[in-house]
């Protein structure tokens, strides 16, 4: 358990844009900040931070909640864990009693893994710096490659002692279960044979965008034919290699103050960039760019530029695969490397100044590259250039954006000869395949659900939550927001001394006063404690329900708080219009409590109806003649209420 103060601490501490900031690229949208949603592909900004409340929203996929929340939702952690990760992440020191070994089993299987993982990480690096087979073989190595201690440390490199099993029986040691080590890829194990996966290698650990280390990557230093030269950790529950970049928590800051993410292939590519001063790269680690990796790239900024290494065959051979960067909206430029080099050998041939004035002058745009390239194959022969237009055309036509498109293909006119009516018609005929061949997938996957045998029908819950009434939400956004305000002053009768009613008081009195507390289990919860916290120091509504440990009550709250409500011209003093609602609180909390009272009256006299009409059914008159006297007394009260706001009826 963590104390009480210390989760204030770290909630005080964990201002909600620096904490989205680390995962999502936040532009000022007035008093908001807006950028694209981790949660769910996107492509237009729906995702809002509000500093000033201390939360994010996002109106496109519904999630929402304060800093506690985004982790716990972007980490997949519990309540407790995203508050050590958040604690971590200010340098506040948390407290609480050790775990029992119940606890210990009870911990979440992906976490287990993290922990696995991260035990891993450490004790590679260790051994790379300390142990003598670590500095002699692993650290000569990087010694060898003209690698700083501190680029080593940042990337926290490691490196794993040859043998059989050195690293199981060390993690086994630690109380580190074998199911877990052979989960994370760790331990490769047969029947009864065990072995390590990455003995003998010098190890690369992958972070998630959060810095935990999910996999490694591990380069054999011998010339061992038969073996892989690099082996990577298989995948996991924590591990998707196509939604992963090597070196994005490195660079994920430096990507959204350039605005630009350099795109390699390999780990050292990585390494000896960020030796030269360019922190904003991540690597591919070797395999074709996937759609999610490029969304995570698109979540720090729009512009990426991929760096070929000096060899003809091998950029042709990748540049089918860039068109899906472009159909998700991406700038793509491309920077070739001289031939025989590659990012790592060329950073470090060229240095800092010289590697900055090569991309500065050879950076260029993809469409105009991939023209250029393929036209010195096409030479005299109308075959081959026919097949080229096609082959770029297909390129431009994914672009979502027509007037980038446009630009583009008046471009490619200049460049191919090719008069622009005839490439937009090309253009038109490879969007009226790709919509096709979409059609076809999806009519594909149709068939095949309906050829698989039916699954059995899941019953739904009896109890399933009901939705709040607009006054009863109305009702609870004004208690919220306005809970220890000032209403107005009330004299004691006995006393006559005269004291300050609050906005709290007010509102939960004439509820139970008379009795008319919903039965909707949500406003309940939140009604009660209300009005428990009340009148305790220092109590502050959004703050208690915005941080509250039941992320279902945080969810709840901000989305009440962030829901984007228009005040109407009934929200009037003396007949004119005010913007504020503060202004007019005098007014508008006994009209609110009013009309909520107006609907849960019209709602229960509904019920009395049945239960007349019931009654005579059943010749039961003296049930009717006490439900009649039930209904007499609502519509009186329901006529002094229609009175007390001008109107006969509610909607």
């Amino acid at each position: 358990m963590i104390d009480h103060a210390t989760i204030d601490r770290i909630i005080d501490a964990a201002e909600i844009s620096d904490v989205v900031g680390d995962f999502v690229t936040l532009r000022k949208r007035g008093v908001n900040m807006l950028g694209l949603c981790p949660f769910h592909n996107e492509k237009t900004p729906s995702f809002t931070v509000s500093p000033a409340k201390g939360i994010f929203k996002c109106f496109g996929c519904g999630k929402g909640g304060n800093s506690v929340n985004f982790i716990m939702e972007h980490e997949n952690l519990t309540y407790p864990e995203a508050l050590k990760w958040l604690a971590k992440k200010y340098n506040i020191e948390v407290q609480e009693e050790e775990e029992t070994e119940e606890q210990k089993q009870l911990k979440d299987s992906r976490e287990s893994l993290m922990i696995v993982s991260g035990f891993a990480q450490k004790y590679f690096t260790r051994y790379l710096w300390e142990e003598n087979e670590g500095r002699t073989i692993g650290l000569g190595y990087f010694r060898e490659r003209s690698f700083r201690d501190d680029i080593l440390k940042k990337f926290e490199v490691g490196f794993a002692p040859d043998g059989k099993t050195p690293f199981t029986e060390a993690a086994q040691r630690q109380g580190y279960k074998l199911d877990f080590l052979e989960k994370t890829g760790l331990t490769i194990k047969r029947d009864d044979w065990l072995r390590d996966r990455f003995a003998g290698r010098v190890m690369f650990p992958i972070h998630n965008l959060a810095g935990r280390v999910i996999a490694f990557g591990g380069r054999i230093l011998t010339n061992d034919k038969k073996t892989a030269k690099y082996l990577n950790s298989p995948e996991s529950d924590i591990y998707h290699k196509s939604r992963v970049l090597y070196g994005i928590y490195q660079a994920k800051r430096e990507m959204t103050r350039t605005d630009k993410c350099y795109l390699v292939e390999g780990y050292t590519d990585v390494m000896s960039l960020h030796q030269v001063g360019i922190e904003n790269v991540v690597a591919s680690s070797g395999t074709s760019l996937t759609p999610d990796q490029i969304r995570m790239v698109r979540r720090f900024t729009p512009n990426i530029t991929i760096i070929y290494d000096g060899d003809a065959a091998g950029i042709k051979a990748s540049l089918r695969g860039i068109d899906m960067v472009l159909e998700e909206g991406m700038n793509v430029k491309v920077l070739p490397l001289p031939d025989g080099e590659d990012p790592d050998s060329f950073a470090k041939k060229m240095g800092a100044s010289g590697f900055q004035e090569y991309m500065e002058q050879n950076e260029t745009d993809f469409i105009q590259f991939k023209t250029r390239l393929l036209l010195k194959s096409t030479e005299n022969d109308p075959v081959a250039k026919a097949r080229l237009i096609s082959d770029v055309i297909r390129s431009v036509s994914v672009i979502p954006d027509s007037i980038t498109r446009s630009v583009y293909i008046k471009e490619c006119s200049r460049l191919l000869g090719v008069d622009e009516e005839v490439l937009y018609t090309e253009v038109r005929k490879q969007k009226h395949q790709q919509t096709e061949e979409f059609r076809k997938r999806e009519f594909r996957e149709q068939s095949r659900r309906q050829a698989a045998p039916p699954q059995p029908v899941q019953e739904e819950p009896v109890a399933r939550p009901v939705r709040l009434l607009v006054e009863e939400l109305e009702f609870l956004r004004f208690l919220l927001k306005y809970c220890t305000s000032d209403l107005y002053e009330e004299e004691d009768e006995e006393t006559h001394e005269t004291r300050t009613l609050s906005v709290g008081e007010f509102m939960i009195d004439e509820l139970e006063a008379d009795e008319l507390v919903s039965e909707n289990a949500l406003f309940k919860k939140v009604f009660y404690e209300v009005r428990e916290n009340l009148y305790k120091e220092n109590f502050d509504p959004w703050k208690h329900f915005v941080y509250h440990p039941d992320a279902s009550m945080s969810k709840f709250a901000t989305d009440l708080l962030s829901e984007k409500y228009t005040e109407s011209k009934r929200w009037t003093k003396a007949g004119a219009f005010t913007e504020k609602e503060e202004d007019i609180l005098d007014v508008l909390i006994p009209r609110i409590v009013n009309e909520y009272k107006l609907r849960k009256i019209k709602m229960m006299m509904a019920e009395i109806e049945k239960a007349i009409d019931k009654a005579a059914a059943d010749n039961d008159f003296d049930r009717v003649i006490e439900e009649q006297s039930i209904y007499m007394n609502l519509k009186r009260a329901e006529k002094e209420l229609a009175k007390s706001l001008g109107s006969r009826t509610i909607n």
